[in-house]
């Protein structure tokens, strides 16, 4: 499984990617941001989570320098256990969260993703 992030024509990359980048930029290529390090900008902690949710849920905004150019996404924390300015990298779990909860159909679903772990 990939994070795939878009770069575009104009250099610009996005996390998720989108059909049209900024300006009208046409996508060139995909990066598989789960190959590269990135820093902590912000976090914070939940402890009121939606159901199947983990409680707490660590989450946070992290940038990632892709050849210069800035990426940033959003996601879980594995650990709460963590500053700004902390380099963590993505790992990917089957379960971000549980299926059997919530009103929707598990099998309709996409129930894993990355999470952040320090480095």
């Amino acid at each position: 499984m990939t994070m795939e992030a878009t770069r575009y024509e104009d250099g610009s990359i996005s996390f998720p990617g989108h059909p049209v980048g900024p300006n009208g930029a046409e996508p060139v290529e995909t990066i598989d941001l789960s190959e590269y390090t990135a820093e902590i900008v912000t976090w914070t902690t939940s402890t009121a989570t939606p159901p199947g949710v983990r409680e707490p849920n660590h989450i946070a905004i992290v940038e990632f320098d892709v050849e210069g150019e800035s990426v940033r996404a959003i996601g879980q924390l594995t650990t709460g256990e963590v500053e700004t300015g902390d380099e963590v990298r993505p790992v990917y779990d089957e379960e971000l969260r549980e299926p059997g909860a919530g009103i929707r159909e598990p099998e309709s679903q996409e129930w894993g993703g990355y999470r952040f772990e320090p480095v």
